[in-house]
């Protein structure tokens, strides 16, 4: 059995590539302490990305019982709390003034978050499928964060969030691949994905 990408994740796509991230350079207003704008901007941004990715979780694990998708929004709860520390310790201004499950300040993740669970709702291959789709983006996302960020303990936060971005994607292929089908990567290239599947799980701080 194989399920293409454009079956996988057409609509996932479409709605993913639409979303806005942080600028590259000279964001928003928001300053404090010895962060700049476009740190402070991608900070305010990865928390409330980091919850999406619970909240998609945790409605998916309601919908279908699967015991990954529980394991993996408890990581993700973990990872936006560390981000919220960060966001506190440069005195910026939580966005997350609402911890109920699809409830966003971004209205581009508000939307987002009720396109991957109407997706992942389908059956339990394209939940997987929205999973693994969810991991590969927030890779993109954080590497270019990290590019972006000159301060080493923000550096260093969103490399222990990448970690267990791999580790997630990992996760959710092995699930995909039992069930016989051949993963094919969604936004990171294939030479990506399988150099990252076919490295060992990865341990440390934050890296669940």
């Amino acid at each position: 059995m194989k399920l293409t990408t454009s079956i996988a994740c057409s609509l996932l796509a479409a709605a993913l590539l639409t979303t806005t991230l942080p600028a590259a350079a000279g964001g928003g207003g928001l300053t404090a302490g010895s962060v700049d704008a476009t740190e402070a901007d991608y900070l305010v941004y990865v928390r409330e990305e980091e919850k999406l990715a619970r909240d998609v979780y945790l409605t998916l694990y309601q919908t279908w019982g699967l015991p990954v998708f529980d394991n993996i929004a408890a990581s993700e709860e973990t990872h936006t709390t560390a981000v919220e520390d960060m966001i506190e310790k440069y005195r910026l201004t939580d966005p997350v003034v609402d911890d109920t499950v699809g409830v966003f300040v971004n209205p581009d993740l508000a939307s987002l978050y009720t396109t991957l669970v109407a997706r992942g709702s389908q059956n339990p291959v394209e939940a997987l499928y929205v999973g693994a789709a969810i991991e590969e983006l927030d890779m993109i996302d954080l590497q270019a964060a990290i590019d972006a960020s000159d301060n080493a303990d923000i550096r260093q936060l969103y490399e222990n969030l990448m970690s267990g971005s791999r580790n997630h994607l990992r996760a959710y292929v092995g699930q995909i691949e039992i069930l016989g089908i051949v993963y094919e990567a969604q936004y990171l290239t294939q030479e990506e994905v399988d150099e990252i599947i076919d490295s060992p799980v990865e341990r440390g701080s934050h890296r669940n």
